[in-house]
């Protein structure tokens, strides 16, 4: 079974996480934001993945350590379950329209982690969500789990779209990029991937 289950503590944020890839699309999500929650539960869904989040952190100060951290235990999680790699397909690419926005996902499981990120939002924040924070949780979850993830929205006006076509759109690439071949090594000319 490909799955992983990581606690991650600081001064900051108490954080529990349990992933399976070969899931049903069914989480329990909770990081006391209500719309990172609603994005993580569409994560969730369109990959097919079993996901459950607790988190607590210093929400008095803002979202940004409690974000972080949970795409760094996310993306510590896909690196785990995912193992050496060998037999998945290995890329994913996915553009998901939200009413007038457009996302878009190309990622690599490459073991490299790289993320460019092209999303202009217009609004501060999405419900208790700095939309800045978006990039930062792409970043911690690339970082972590050795992707090199490519995310743009070319264009789209309201902010609750734009952020919610990354998502899907990263799920949708996920779910491509995990899938089991049936290949017994990794997919590379060089017989590794990293």
């Amino acid at each position: 079974m490909r799955e992983a289950v990581l606690t991650r503590k600081t001064r900051e944020t108490d954080i529990t996480l349990s992933l399976t890839l070969d899931g049903e699309g069914k989480g329990s999500i909770s990081t006391g934001i209500g719309f990172f929650d609603h994005m993580l539960t569409a994560l969730t869904v369109h990959a097919g993945l079993d996901l459950d989040i607790r988190a607590k952190g210093d929400l008095q100060v803002d979202c940004h350590h409690t974000v972080e951290d949970t795409g760094i235990l996310l993306g510590q999680a896909f690196r785990e379950a995912l193992g050496d790699r060998a037999g998945i397909a290995r890329y994913g690419m996915s553009q998901i329209p939200m009413d007038e926005a457009l996302g878009v996902c190309t990622l690599d499981i490459s073991g490299r982690p790289f993320l460019r990120f092209d999303c202009a939002f217009s609004s501060e924040r999405i419900g208790t969500m700095d939309t800045q924070m978006a990039v930062e949780f792409f970043r911690a979850l690339s970082m972590n789990a050795g992707f090199t993830l490519h995310l743009c929205c070319p264009y789209g006006e309201n902010d609750h779209h734009k952020m919610e076509a990354l998502f899907k759109a990263l799920a949708h690439a996920l779910r491509q990029a995990i899938r089991q071949t049936g290949e017994k090594a990794p997919l590379s000319s060089k017989g590794v991937l990293a």
